[in-house]
C-alpha cells in the first residue's frame, strides 16, 4: 500500500468522524468497534481459502479499513499516533530480522528460528503467569496450536512421533474408560487431553488445526447432504433408519 492511499485512507476516517460526517461511525469506541475487526479477519481468512482473487482483494480492503480506524480511534483519545503504530512494527521486525537487516550470520534456518524467540524473550519481562503468551480471545483450537507451538519452542516437545502417537493412544483409552463409567466430569476433561494430542501431532506435521477441521466440517456436510439425498431418493425416513442402514447409507455417500 502507498503511502499516498494510506494517508487518503486515513483523511476518509477522520472525515467519517467529524461531526458532519457518519453517525455510526462518530459513536463507534475501541471496544464497540472489536467485534467488526473479528468479523473481518474471518471474512478475510474465508476469502482467501476460496482462491477468488477479487474476494480476497475486497476483503483485505475492509480489514486495512478496520486497523486504521482503530487507530485513529486510539490516535483522537490522544493515547498514540497512528505512525507509533507503523514505526512499532518496522523496528520490531527490523530487531527480528538480524540476518536480513545486518551482517549477522546463521547456520540454519532452525538457528534463526531459535534466534527470532531469543529475540522476543528479550523484548519484554513476562511475570511467570504469562510464560505462554497467547491471546485467550483466538479460537479454541488457534490458540492451542499456538501454546503447544511455544511450548515445543521452550523445549517442552516429543522427541518423535511414535512417543506421541502412544501418548495420544493411552489418552484415548482413558477417555474410553471416562465413557464406560459415564463420568461426566472425566469424559469432559478426557476429551480436551485427546483433542490436545491431536493439536500436538498436526502442529508437528506442519498442519494448521483449524484448517483441517474446516476441511472435515465441509466434507461432513457435503456427505450429510448426498446420504440424504440418496434416503429420499428411496422414499425412506433418516429417523426410521436402524444404525445399520445409517451406516450403510453413509458408505455410499461417501462413495459416491
Amino acid at each position: 500500500m502507498t503511502t499516498e492511499k494510506f494517508n487518503e485512507l486515513l483523511g476518509l476516517i477522520t472525515k467519517l468522524r467529524t461531526p458532519k460526517g457518519c453517525p455510526w461511525d462518530r459513536k463507534q469506541t475501541p471496544k464497540s468497534f472489536k467485534p467488526y475487526l473479528l468479523e473481518e479477519t474471518h471474512e478475510l481468512s474465508e476469502a482467501i481459502d476460496s482462491g477468488n482473487i477479487d474476494h480476497i482483494k475486497e476483503e483485505l480492503g475492509d480489514l486495512f479499513f478496520q486497523v486504521s480506524f482503530l487507530g485513529i480511534l486510539y490516535e483522537e483519545a490522544g493515547d498514540f499516533p497512528v505512525d507509533d503504530c507503523l514505526q512499532g512494527i518496522i523496528d520490531k521486525m527490523t530487531r527480528r530480522h538480524p540476518h536480513v537487516f545486518t551482517d549477522e550470520k546463521f547456520a540454519s534456518e532452525e538457528a534463526i528460528r531459535q534466534n527470532w524467540q531469543k529475540i522476543k524473550a528479550g523484548e519484554k519481562e513476562k511475570a511467570k503467569s504469562d510464560i505462554i503468551d497467547v491471546p485467550k480471545s483466538l479460537p479454541a483450537l488457534t490458540r492451542a496450536q499456538r501454546v503447544s507451538s511455544r511450548i515445543a519452542n521452550q523445549g517442552f516437545e516429543w522427541s518423535s512421533d511414535k512417543q506421541l502417537m502412544a501418548k495420544f493412544s493411552e489418552e484415548v483409552a482413558e477417555l474410553q474408560q471416562a465413557v464406560e463409567n459415564n463420568n461426566e466430569e472425566n469424559i469432559r476433561e478426557e476429551i480436551g487431553d485427546v483433542l490436545i494430542m491431536l493439536i500436538n501431532l498436526s502442529r508437528r506435521k506442519g498442519f494448521y488445526t483449524e484448517d483441517l477441521l474446516h476441511g472435515s466440517v465441509d466434507n461432513f456436510i457435503t456427505r450429510f447432504t448426498v446420504m440424504t439425498n440418496l434416503i429420499t431418493e428411496k422414499q425412506e425416513n433418516l429417523t426410521d433408519l436402524s444404525d445399520a442402514e445409517k451406516v450403510d447409507y453413509w458408505r455410499q455417500a461417501k462413495t459416491s
